[in-house]
């Protein structure tokens, strides 16, 4: 199996001077990032890290949906996701990765499977927009919520529900096919009511540790993605990381060089793909990335404010509306740079405007070598500049390393967070802003009744502030 590489020369003091990390940092970092390593481990399989057994105990599950994908593709002509969070952004980037850019606009005869359509907002116009270009009797489904109780999902659940009995009468839980908990929340009660077809989401796995469950393998399987090798690619990479030594453990290594650029005021995550197909790859790392660390009390109890904002940006793309904020501006970013060492196609620059050398020059080179150029530009003119970056090289972009690459990510945060001393599997703000939303909205019980007063006990806005 062709293995990811993590290049982090241009984190250290040896290429940054005062301005990286030095071996005698990384020295100091061992027995911290032993005992986090130990902690994660501890817990493997317990509580919220369900998520570390998923690349071993699904082959039971798998066959199950890779028989429902052989039906779904065989009957319908689109597969519509409806699902917000790590439910939305797994399926995402998963399928910008794996399967053709311009997917959903090749012909039937061209594609692996039907359409994809993730559904991860409520605008008013999208719904609209989606109804529009999908034949409801040619659609199938997947209802994604833990809980059952997510308003974005279940208010889409009931508009879908509703314009599938009006298209197809009682033949509409055919098109209905539910992710959720097995024992836990209102969809699972409604999924055994109606009788649809169910995957389960395993008790200990959140969402943003989800894509390698149900959660996002039935989708990429709809599609025609080797969900066996997601799990095979995770796999081989929690393999690699079964060492405390932080030399000898990629994913530990990482965790130990973000948790001392925090330290040192890097509080800005840069994820910069030099490839199309990995850039929904960034959405996906940054919920990860920001949901997990940003914490603002410890396991013990202490008052903390942590975490390290992820920003989303493209190669070369965004050299054009970043860059020049990363090279000049504050120390206070790590750009990592998603590098593809052989792409799925080769795009020669034919000879042409003989007359003006700058661009003549390109005539006979090829776009996969000009991204790679512009790559290593970007990359000499952040050292020049003394700012922090590293390269995660992908050999190639299959079904094995972008197992790889999303299991290193999770297991990435899950080292740090230890080291943070921070619960990196609960989102307690995120519920915050949901029991307000209801609040809001009218419901009737007594958390959101007395989060109504609260809210109503909010200062009034001044008049001379309202332009």
């Amino acid at each position: 199996m062709n293995r990811i590489r993590l290049d982090a020369n241009r984190m250290m003091a040896d290429m940054l001077g005062d301005k990286g990390i030095s071996r005698q940092e990384l020295a100091g970092m061992a027995e911290k990032a032993a005992s986090a390593y130990a902690q994660v481990e501890a817990n493997r399989g317990k509580g919220m890290q369900g998520w570390m057994d998923l690349p071993y105990n699904q082959g039971d599950v798998v066959e199950r949906i890779e028989a429902a994908a052989r039906r779904i593709a065989g009957e319908f002509d689109a597969f519509v996701v409806l699902g917000i969070g790590g439910s939305a952004l797994g399926p995402l980037a998963v399928q910008q990765a794996l399967n053709h850019l311009r997917y959903n606009e090749l012909p039937a005869g061209k594609r692996p499977g039907p359409r994809l359509y993730v559904e991860d907002n409520i605008d008013p116009e999208r719904m609209a927009s989606l109804l529009d270009v999908i034949d409801l009797k040619k659609t199938c489904f997947n209802v994604i919520t833990k809980s059952g109780g997510t308003a974005e999902t279940m208010s889409q659940y009931l508009i879908i529900l509703d314009a599938l009995k009006k298209a197809v009468g009682e033949d509409y839980k055919r098109h209905i096919i539910v992710t959720t908990s097995e024992k836990k929340g209102f969809l699972i009660k409604i999924a055994q009511r109606e009788g649809y077809e169910t995957f389960y989401i395993p008790d200990g796995v959140g969402g943003r540790f989800s894509e390698l469950c149900p959660v996002g393998l039935l989708a990429a399987a709809v599609t025609g993605i080797d969900v066996r090798g997601l799990l095979a690619g995770a796999k081989d990479m929690d393999e690699r990381c079964g060492s405390a030594d932080l030399f000898e453990n990629v994913a530990l290594f990482e965790a130990v060089l973000m948790y001392i650029a925090m330290q040192k005021g890097a509080n800005i995550s840069v994820m910069m793909p030099y490839a199309d197909s990995l850039k929904l790859m960034s959405d996906w790392y940054a919920q990860l990335w920001a949901e997990s660390l940003g914490k603002n009390v410890t396991l013990s109890g202490k008052p903390v404010n942590v975490g390290q904002t992820p920003v989303k940006t493209l190669g070369v793309t965004d050299q054009h509306s970043q860059l020049q904020l990363y090279t000049e501006g504050p120390f206070d970013k790590v750009v990592t740079f998603l590098k593809v060492e052989n792409f799925r196609a080769e795009t020669p620059i034919p000879h042409g405007c003989s007359d003006i050398p700058t661009i003549a020059f390109l005539g006979g080179k090829s776009h996969n070598q000009l991204i790679e150029a512009e790559r290593r530009g970007t990359e000499y003119a952040l050292l020049r500049a003394g700012r922090m970056s590293q390269t995660i090289t992908l050999p190639a972009v299959n079904a094995e390393t972008v197992g790889q690459l999303l299991y290193f990510f999770e297991l990435v945060t899950a080292y740090t967070g230890a080291m943070l001393e921070i619960d990196a599997f609960n989102q307690p703000g995120v519920e915050e802003s949901k029991i307000a939303a209801y609040a809001v909205m009218g419901y009737d019980s007594e958390i959101h009744t007395a989060k109504r007063e609260e809210m109503r006990a909010c200062p009034e806005g001044k008049p001379e502030y309202v332009f």
